[in-house]
């Protein structure tokens, strides 16, 4: 059979159009031990700020169902899918959208997931998301068989993708998958000509180093990456490292990348543990960046950076400690649907 790439589909850039915003009503109390209360109506502020820009489609099958009818009543522009989960990080358990040429029936890719290398059970309901997904809007579902969260990787629309040798190398994912294999799956099913791998991630993220806590695209070419200024901290040399990589690649067409340093908060620690916090885990959606916020120093920083960056984007602050608390922040809860055929696809770009 044809791939998806051959076909002509790709994976746009999050700041290209887009048709929804997919969530999972959060309901897993154990995500955020002890302080799951503020969260649900942290989510109703989230719907309603992606709702004034675009489409937001909520997951909420089985109990968590009752709960999200009546506190998301009256928001518009919101769809909620009668679709079971077992947590609330849809970036990493739910599908990845893909827009096609003009006149292509939509598509999507339902990858194989194992909660971050089997750390959490049960995710029976989370591993099917796709296929649900699929079904229930009568798209074209690829199950290319290969492990991949959402998380781990960033693209640019433009046929260059961001991830990590931690996470997509790791052999609580793909054991029998070689570095040249998972890239000729990235290849194949989302249009990617390169792929830049960096080393892995910061203290505290049980991923195994997903790339939307340490570096992201925000324009063809410009990557915003997380710097820690103190030496004495345990991020420090990662993230130097990080950064060396970044300023060494190029992008497909062989141009170097801008890299701009975004800066991360002071350490964020609950009952002892440091927790993943990291601006660069924002979400774009239609006209807005959502920055998380730590109550800290560098806040305004980030805001400033990112303001200058995204121009022609309003710039959304939203708290992040509680949330950040369930080891994770706005990218990794929400998932991007575009519009239904890019401008542009990867494919046509460097045919």
């Amino acid at each position: 059979m044809p791939t998806p790439a051959e076909l002509g589909y790709c994976m746009p850039a999050e700041w290209e159009p887009h048709a929804a915003t997919w969530l999972a009503w959060p309901h897993k109390l154990a995500t955020w031990p002890g302080k799951f209360a503020p969260i649900p109506p942290f989510y109703v502020r989230l719907v309603r700020t992606l709702a004034a820009v675009e489409q937001v489609n909520v997951l909420a099958g089985g109990h968590p169902a009752a709960q999200a009818r009546v506190m998301l009543a009256g928001v518009p522009n919101v769809t909620l899918y009668d679709i079971p989960t077992d947590d609330a990080w849809l970036r990493d358990s739910g599908p990845t959208f893909l827009v096609g040429p003009p006149g292509s029936a939509p598509a999507l890719i339902d990858w194989d997931f194992n909660a971050w290398g089997g750390k959490y059970r049960p995710y029976e309901h989370d591993e099917v998301i796709g296929q649900l997904i699929a079904r229930k809007l009568g798209r074209i579902c690829y199950r290319p068989g290969m492990i991949l969260e959402g998380g781990a990787i960033d693209v640019d629309g433009r046929g260059t993708l961001l991830t990590t040798e931690q996470c997509l190398l790791n052999p609580n994912r793909n054991p029998r998958l070689s570095r040249v294999e998972i890239e000729r799956y990235l290849a194949d099913y989302l249009a990617v000509k390169k792929v830049l791998w960096l080393a892995g991630g910061i203290v505290g993220d049980d991923t195994d180093g997903h790339i939307d806590e340490l570096a992201r695209f925000v324009a063809p070419r410009t990557v915003v990456a997380a710097t820690e200024d103190d030496s004495r901290d345990d991020n420090f040399a990662p993230l130097q490292d990080n950064i060396r990589r970044l300023r060494s690649f190029t992008d497909v067409d062989d141009r170097p990348l801008e890299v701009i340093s975004l800066p991360m908060p002071r350490p964020v620690v609950h009952n002892g543990q440091r927790l993943p916090a990291s601006y660069c885990n924002f979400y774009l959606a239609n006209g807005l960046a959502i920055v998380p916020q730590f109550d800290d120093p560098a806040d305004g920083r980030a805001v400033e950076i990112l303001s200058r960056l995204l121009p022609g984007r309003r710039i959304v602050p939203l708290p992040a400690r509680e949330l950040v608390w369930g080891l994770g922040a706005f990218h990794c809860i929400t998932q991007q649907e575009p519009m239904p055929t890019a401008k542009e696809s990867a494919t046509d770009q460097h045919r």
